[in-house]
């Protein structure tokens, strides 16, 4: 099995870069540069980027790429694809320095989601400064946050992360959609070699836009209530309200990305002991708050 160490980026795709770059910088309150390809790389620490922003011709999360720690272990990734027979591609020199990384290989899991594992990033180390004044996020160690996406062939693929990319167990949930009746759709919280409580989720239905949503995290609360303030002085679509979760007790909303995916802006995720967690299924997502329903009433409002 691989020995992932923490979700180290994303990629997204858009077909307006002129709008992600002001996504970034003045509602996340991330740092943007250019990138090689005519995209955008965007910072949230010291890396180089933590989020990839690409030119296309739709507007969707593209690939999640995961850590190891060292040039064996990456080999040692590359062994447990060809182990499980699972297509894989060693990625060219060009494209490791479009990752800021020494190698890169690339694959896609049952249900057709793009991962790419990596290790040995550039970084020149400059001062994360955030255009908005944020603080910091929290990374390091724990990686960039965590990300949902769609497992329509849910049991091959929640196998295919236990048994090919190591990932354990957290949490389950069985989520009932709003207006079904006996309908219960699985949702599995992963964890990789690290404290946070998942740094993956799978859901067990399709996702137009590739992914549910992205998670990224802040040191304190009033950080969280000035991004609530940004998202809306730039009328950004908010997708949940402000609410704790029962799992990972992170204190978050939820807003829509111009990639169509959303990002779960939040404060207070636990941290675990892996030797001391006992998995569960919990009922309800969250202690308070988070109503999701704030994004299908603001459609109404905007038909009204």
């Amino acid at each position: 099995m691989m020995d992932i160490r923490g979700l180290a980026y994303v990629v997204a795709q858009t077909t307006d870069m002129p709008r992600w770059k002001n996504y970034a910088e003045n509602v996340l309150g991330m740092m943007t540069a250019p990138s090689a390809n005519g995209g955008l790389l965007v910072r949230m620490d010291e890396r180089q980027f933590r989020l990839a922003v690409e030119p296309g011709a739709r507007n969707a999360y593209v690939a999640s790429g995961w850590e190891v720690a060292s040039q064996s272990a990456f080999e040692q990734a590359v062994q447990a694809l060809r182990n499980a027979d699972v297509a894989h591609v060693l990625e060219d020199a060009a494209f490791c320095r479009q990752r800021c990384a020494q190698q890169v290989v690339s694959f896609a899991d049952p249900s057709g989601n793009r991962h790419e594992v990596v290790w040995g990033f550039k970084s020149d180390f400059a001062h994360f400064a955030s255009p908005m004044g944020v603080s910091r996020f929290v990374t390091g160690g724990i990686g960039m946050g965590h990300t949902v996406l769609p497992a329509p062939d849910f049991a091959k693929t929640a196998a295919f992360f236990k048994d090919v990319m190591g990932f354990g167990l957290s949490d389950i949930m069985n989520f009932e959609p709003p207006g079904t009746e006996g309908v219960m759709l699985p949702i599995h919280f992963l964890h990789c070699n690290n404290g946070r409580h998942h740094s993956l989720a799978i859901a067990g239905f399709p996702v137009e836009s590739g992914c549910v949503h992205v998670m990224v995290e802040v040191e304190g609360m009033p950080e969280v209530g000035r991004a609530m303030d940004r998202m809306r002085a730039h009328k950004v679509q908010q997708t949940a309200t402000l609410g704790q979760h029962t799992n990972d007790k992170m204190i978050s909303f939820y807003m829509r990305t111009p990639s169509n995916f959303d990002i779960e802006f939040g404060y207070g995720g636990a941290v675990l002991d892996w030797n001391e967690h006992i998995a569960h299924e919990f009922t309800r997502v969250s202690l308070w708050g988070h109503d999701f329903s704030v994004s299908q009433q603001q459609l109404l409002d905007k038909e009204a």
